[in-house]
């Protein structure tokens, strides 16, 4: 993909976007904490890049991700997987759209999020789906940009094991 170039705050940026590699994994781990610190939940982050390794780059990879590069150092990322709709079949999932907040507003969310929608395009995909906390309103208003429905009626559950 080449390179994007985005205006903020009078200065130009050169971001890449390109699929991720196994050499990236350590520095999206980073990004993944410093999320979840951003969330409060620094303490939920069990993963680890070798984990990361076996999940994305094993026999049977189970998800796949982009990441945003400036002057060749990782600021942002994409990380997505495939999950099935009964009612409209395959859908890609974005996990997390992360950027290192020092690199917020110049773009590179924007250019990683389109080029996700773009993946699940090619891939067939019959849309994309992701979560988003409901006090976030930085993220909530980024996706306003696009043609996002809101739903307030389900209620997310797990189980760990």
């Amino acid at each position: 993909m080449p390179p994007v170039f985005c205006l903020a705050g009078g200065k130009y940026f050169m971001i890449v976007i390109r699929k991720g590699e196994k050499t990236d994994l350590p520095s999206v781990l980073e990004l993944i904490k410093e999320l979840a610190d951003y969330e409060k939940s620094l303490d939920q982050v069990a993963n680890t890049v070798q984990q990361m390794e076996e999940d994305g780059f094993g026999e049977n990879p189970v998800f796949g991700f982009i990441v945003a590069v400036e002057n060749e150092i990782i600021i942002g990322t994409s990380i997505y997987y495939f999950r099935y709709s009964t009612w409209k079949g395959k859908r890609l999932y974005l996990e997390d759209l992360v950027v290192t907040e020092s690199k917020r507003g110049i773009g590179a969310g924007k250019a990683l999020f389109e080029r996700t929608l773009a993946i699940g395009k090619e891939l067939n995909c019959t849309g994309m789906m992701w979560q988003v906390l409901d006090w976030n309103t930085p993220a909530i208003n980024f996706y306003k940009n696009y043609p996002t429905r809101f739903e307030d009626d389900w209620i997310n559950c797990h189980i760990d094991y």
